[in-house]
């Protein structure tokens, strides 16, 4: 007859311990990664209320922050983002445009009226003739802050429809308003050297500024300028962007918009 010998103590552990993280290994599904750009502030808050609802998902989200409009858009291209949200979508098409991208929209998230800010007028009616208004300068945004200007009938502009009009743009004038043209990040602090700005919200609630109360005016709601997240055209249809649309436009996320930011962004879903 053969005898039957315990295994010593600690080889039986050890043996114990691998049948355990086997039978563990072979039942879970370890949570995918991805990394989002978004420009610190408002986006960077939502995509925080957005990696808790994608955790329970299995996504795993990791924020990356950025201070201006041009790198999330470069890091994507360059696969050290696999998305962003940031941006509108006329910005994106002129951004691919100019360098020939693979990034596309894949969804809408925010919308948030632009508008226009002043540290010495109550009112866009006491800006005076020949006031000097700061814009951005990339050519949607400052379409966009221009387009603002031409629907409150203070100019005019050639194609009122145009989302890259510039200032060269401009019909009429009759204010004679002058132009300077800064980085979109810079515009709520030059508030102290030029008689109004037309700043982004992200930038406006980073200030101090509520888009909601402040500015003395601001684009209507309906326009194009809506928040997307976009991703590399070559990835739109992986199931974790599907993960990531359907986390963002959760309920908990749409309360948390509604809540922390009280109509300065609204959800577009």
């Amino acid at each position: 007859m053969f005898g039957f010998h315990a295994a010593p103590p600690r080889l039986a552990l050890l043996a114990v311990a691998i049948s355990f993280v086997t039978i563990m290994g072979a039942g879970m599904v370890r949570a995918e990664t991805i990394r989002v750009g978004v420009t610190a502030g408002p986006h960077a808050e939502v995509i925080d209320a957005v990696r808790k609802v994608a955790a329970e998902r299995g996504l795993d989200i990791k924020p990356i922050e950025f201070t201006d409009y041009v790198f999330p858009n470069q890091a994507l291209a360059n696969k050290d983002l696999e998305a962003n949200s940031f941006q509108h979508e006329p910005y994106l098409k002129n951004q691919v445009a100019k360098t020939g991208w693979k990034i596309v929209k894949v969804a809408t998230t925010t919308a948030s009226p632009m508008g226009i800010y002043s540290r010495k007028y109550k009112s866009f009616a006491d800006v005076p003739a020949g006031a000097t208004i700061a814009i951005p300068n990339d050519p949607s945004n400052g379409a966009r802050s221009l387009q603002i200007l031409a629907v409150n009938g203070i100019i005019t502009l050639k194609d009122p429809t145009n989302t890259t009009a510039g200032i060269a743009d401009i019909a009429q004038n009759a204010k004679k308003l002058k132009f300077v043209e800064l980085d979109a990040a810079q515009l709520a602090r030059s508030l102290g050297d030029v008689d109004a700005a037309a700043v982004n919200n992200n930038y406006a609630v980073q200030a101090g500024l509520d888009p909601v109360k402040d500015s003395l005016i601001k684009e209507p709601a309906e326009t194009p300028w809506v928040n997307i997240i976009a991703v590399r055209e070559e990835d739109k249809d992986k199931p974790w962007v599907k993960t990531l649309i359907e986390s963002y436009r959760s309920e908990p996320v749409k309360q948390f918009i509604l809540t922390r930011f009280k109509g300065a962004y609204v959800p577009s879903w």
